[in-house]
């Protein structure tokens, strides 16, 4: 099994695996500057942003399929942390300001958002003035200081983000709500279960001591089915009374709808994007591909899952149905960005394999020791 930590600051031991990326969409490109100023003018240097009737563009939160994510899960800051704790917030500033065009290296959440820039590029080219894009917002708990090495380490690795929630220490989830978050990932369980609360997708992400080369050009993101995508309904019947009741209670209720789960908004809004490349003749080459990767068994329990996202009017891509199986090797073939899932079993599994698991603490698992319920059905 992977060292995986409880404690996200502390991450598993290792080199994690340089990752290849292509260079994002708002990348840097040649020309002189006047051509770059009758095409796309710069908002920082190296990158370039989108121009609308005259001005530069940024997606209307309402719009947008807004991604928060923590700047402990973006970037590799376990050194900094170590810093905090063991010195202080004061020695800790003074570390990062002398640090600051140190730029930070990559993080769990990496990839990922280098794919939704990726997506983003393909809408620009099919849909030139539609602000239905992903909007990436940083959110940290750092003071504003720390923000100019934040920004060094973005412009390095040119990503495109240019919203910022520096909090100083305070929560973020009145801000995560104010954007209209439609996910929040981040290293900290505690936030995530108030964000969760709050009726945020979020989820909590870990360093592993291998991580998996993902796809470059298509968006792959996997869900766990119960607790995560559906209520922890059917999971309850099974912990309380064993998997002969888990099996008849669905059964009996197959025609009868789950209800939703915590990550079932972030499902819609990956299916509202895919439908405007469907609307393009591009469902076969469509740069977002979404999973279910769930221990139910297909024939005993799989029909009310599937019933229950079709009368949603969601589409998943593939459905697994493993009836107990490891999730970890199947995840391994799939490659995806991210996988939500609500127990720590299945996250650790996966990460040993290579995957970037999210854990979503959400729903009747919580409230049991993870390594005896190997054999949930969920």
């Amino acid at each position: 099994m992977a060292k995986m930590s409880l404690d996200p600051v502390q991450v598993m031991s290792g080199q994690v695996k340089e990752l290849r990326v292509s260079p994002s969409a708002n990348g840097a490109g040649g020309g002189s500057r006047e051509e770059e100023e009758e095409a796309e003018p710069r908002a920082v240097a190296g990158r370039r942003v989108r121009k609308v009737e005259g001005g530069v563009f940024f997606p209307k939160p309402e719009n947008a399929v807004t991604v928060a994510v923590s700047s402990r899960v973006l970037f590799r800051t376990e050194r900094e942390q170590k810093v905090f704790e063991e010195r202080g917030v004061e020695e800790y500033l003074r570390y990062q300001i002398e640090h600051e065009n140190e730029p930070f290296a990559p993080g769990p959440a990496f990839p990922f958002v280098k794919a939704l820039e990726a997506v983003n590029a393909r809408l620009r080219e099919l849909y030139p003035q539609s602000d239905e894009l992903f909007d990436i917002v940083l959110v940290t708990y750092n003071h504003a200081h720390v923000g100019v090495r934040l920004i060094n380490t973005i412009n390095h690795h040119n990503l495109f983000i240019e919203r910022f929630c520096m909090t100083g220490g305070s929560s973020p989830i009145g801000y995560l709500k104010a954007w209209q978050t439609n996910l929040y990932l981040s290293a900290d369980a505690d936030k995530v279960r108030e964000a969760l609360a709050e009726g945020i997708a979020a989820a909590t992400m870990f360093v592993a001591e291998k991580v998996t080369e993902v796809s470059e050009s298509q968006l792959r993101v996997a869900f766990d089915g119960d607790a995560v995508l559906f209520s922890d309904e059917s999971e309850r019947i099974f912990k309380a009374h064993g998997l002969d009741k888990f099996f008849e209670h669905e059964r009996d209720n197959e025609d009868t709808l789950l209800d939703h789960g915590p990550l079932k908004g972030f499902l819609e809004a990956l299916g509202k994007l895919q439908k405007k490349f469907y609307a393009k003749g591009q469902r076969l080459n469509c740069p977002i591909r979404t999973y279910l990767v769930t221990a139910r068994s297909a024939a005993s329990s799989g029909i009310r899952a599937l019933k229950t996202l079709r009368a949603w009017g969601l589409e998943i891509d593939e459905a697994l149905f493993l009836a107990g199986a490891p999730k970890g090797p199947m995840l391994e073939k799939i490659r995806p960005h991210i996988y939500f899932d609500d127990q720590m079993f299945h996250v650790e599994g996966a990460a040993e394999m290579g995957t970037v698991a999210a854990h979503v603490p959400y729903g009747i698992a919580q409230k049991h020791d993870q390594k005896h319920n190997a054999g949930a059905r969920k």
